[in-house]
């Protein structure tokens, strides 16, 4: 479905309960057999490490249709020390909605209001065909690894302002909030309508790929 026009705006506490319903939908036996980045938002929201206002809906024809959250994070620098810096997901757009567009302008929209705020970079774990159209680069590319110390190709960087990444070798860490409570996550989707579960399709393969692209990284531990 073609949306009309797409506006943006921030999240408020009464559009929780469709943002989640919207994030089950986009998510659903994508990555793993059902999903819980529905689960994830709902803790994230309520953590320390929430940025309520680059939460963001991107609305169309009188509905929400994509939703970006972001949390704080920080690197681990091996020089000593930690570097602040974001971090962004679950971002998801409506079903009927995906191909169209909506997610990258989500993206556009909160770099430019991350910017504006003062951010030193962002850091996710994404898919870096996608994400390389926004700018985004292999963390590798400034010796940024993950919290395990290894390189992995789907760690990728984006710089709010220019040079911030320089000299910034080191581990990113996302923080807790992102370590998932597996059976916390199944209680809390049995609140929403039953859905059917499917293991192994090819969406589920190629994330399972992406993992093990990954090699041991150098630096401070």
């Amino acid at each position: 479905m073609n949306p009309t026009t797409v506006t943006f705006r921030r999240e408020e506490p009464a559009d929780e309960r469709e943002v989640e319903n919207l994030i089950r939908e986009a998510f659903w036996n994508r990555y793993t057999p059902g999903c819980n980045e529905h689960y994830l938002a709902h803790v994230l929201r309520r953590s320390p490490a929430s940025v309520p206002e680059l939460d963001i809906l991107a609305e169309a024809d009188g509905r929400v249709i994509g939703s970006i959250l972001y949390a704080r994070a920080k690197i681990l620098l091996d020089a000593g020390g930690e570097l602040p810096v974001l971090t962004f997901g679950p971002i998801a757009v409506l079903p009927d909605y995906q191909g169209q567009g909506v997610g990258g302008q989500l993206i556009r929209h909160t770099q430019a209001l991350a910017r504006e705020a003062g951010g030193n970079a962002i850091l996710i774990y994404g898919d870096p065909r996608y994400y390389g159209r926004f700018g985004f680069v292999a963390a590798e590319t400034y010796g940024i690894g993950t919290r395990q110390n290894t390189y992995l190709a789907a760690l990728q960087a984006y710089e709010l302002k220019e040079g911030a990444l320089t000299g910034a070798a080191g581990r990113f860490a996302e923080g807790d909030v992102y370590d998932v409570n597996e059976t916390a996550a199944a209680a809390y989707d049995r609140m929403f309508p039953p859905k059917m579960k499917e293991k192994g399709n090819a969406a589920q393969r190629r994330f399972q790929e992406s993992l093990k692209q990954c090699r041991p990284r150098g630096g401070a531990r």
